[in-house]
């Protein structure tokens, strides 16, 4: 199941054009990524959640064939949370079938081995196996306690400086794990179902630490980042083919550009993040800048409005 249900309050503005899982990351919408690396490890059935902005999702997801994939989908009204999302999915995610079935986070990428986190799982007896690496800044992430024996123990807040691991979005889980909760009504894991699973079994919750990658893409600036790194990879592929009208005149550095943009003359972009249908004007200026189109948009405390446009500096 990709958990892509989400409403991506940290990434907007951005996340009031597409949903988080559908924007672009070095040209492949973040959801068709995680999509083709769990279909390199031999899963053909997928389950994505939709709420927010669901069209955005659904388009570039399609029904999955061409990524050797089915995919169906489990829609919420009202978006139902990390526990709640696979209660409601699980008469798509059991299929008549038993076993275990793995929910992975549709804003992040991670290179889990995940024949290794389901080997583990099955060895375990618990109800949820979470794929996890050492904290990499626990004044930034909030941290998974474990026990020397593998099974976790608790969770920690981001800022409290605890050693802790971090988990990484992946986990291996039994339907049975969702199964008492209340379907259509929103339920957490970490802040609320996992600690209820504990305190009946400290068993029920299992470890997988590896030391697989990481990705965020949570903010404008992990957005960024982390496309700018894929960039020097894979090739540059940060601005969309779509529609683009860029002037000769125009400077655009280190920039994504999705689709249905026009850049005028004279204009100059630095590590700026330009969503669908954007028009910059001439002459305009912007430096480490999340641009979209106004259209009604409430500005956020952080966030200003120039003329048909909404602006977040990334920071």
């Amino acid at each position: 199941m990709l958990l892509a249900a989400g409403l991506g309050t940290r990434l907007r503005p951005l996340t009031a054009v597409r949903a988080k899982p559908a924007v672009p990351v070095n040209g492949r919408p973040l959801a068709r990524r995680i999509l083709t690396w769990l279909a390199g490890h031999g899963i053909r059935d997928a389950v994505v959640n939709l709420h927010h902005r669901p069209e955005t999702v659904a388009a570039v997801v399609g029904d999955g064939s061409d990524l050797g994939l089915r995919v169906r989908y489990s829609w919420e009204q009202p978006v139902l949370g990390s526990a709640g999302g696979p209660r409601h999915a699980l008469p798509l995610l059991t299929d008549g079938a038993g076993g275990p079935f793995l929910i992975v986070n549709a804003d992040t990428l991670s290179t889990v081995d995940l024949a290794a986190l389901l080997a583990r799982h099955l060895s375990s007896g618990a109800l949820v196996t979470m794929a996890l690496i050492p904290n990499p800044d626990p004044m930034k992430y909030g941290g998974v306690k474990v026990s020397d024996d593998g099974y976790v123990t608790g969770f920690s807040r981001p800022g409290t400086g605890d050693e802790s691991f971090h988990f990484v979005g992946v986990q291996a889980a039994e339907a049975r794990a969702f199964a008492g909760l209340e379907d259509g009504r929103p339920a957490e894991s970490v802040n609320a179902l996992y600690p209820r699973l504990m305190a009946t079994d400290p068993g029920a919750i299992a470890a997988f630490v590896s030391d697989a990658s990481f990705t965020d893409i949570g903010t404008p600036r992990d957005y960024l980042e982390t496309s700018l790194a894929l960039a020097a990879v894979e090739g540059d592929n940060l601005r969309s083919r779509e529609r683009v009208a860029l002037d000769v005149s125009a400077r655009v550095e280190r920039s994504v550009v999705w689709d249905d943009v026009s850049i005028g003359r004279g204009v100059r972009l630095v590590e700026c993040i330009v969503a669908d249908g954007v028009r910059v004007p001439d002459g305009a200026t912007f430096e480490r800048c999340a641009i979209v189109r106004h259209a009604g948009i409430a500005p956020a405390a952080d966030e200003r409005v120039e003329g048909d446009l909404l602006i977040r500096p990334i920071r």
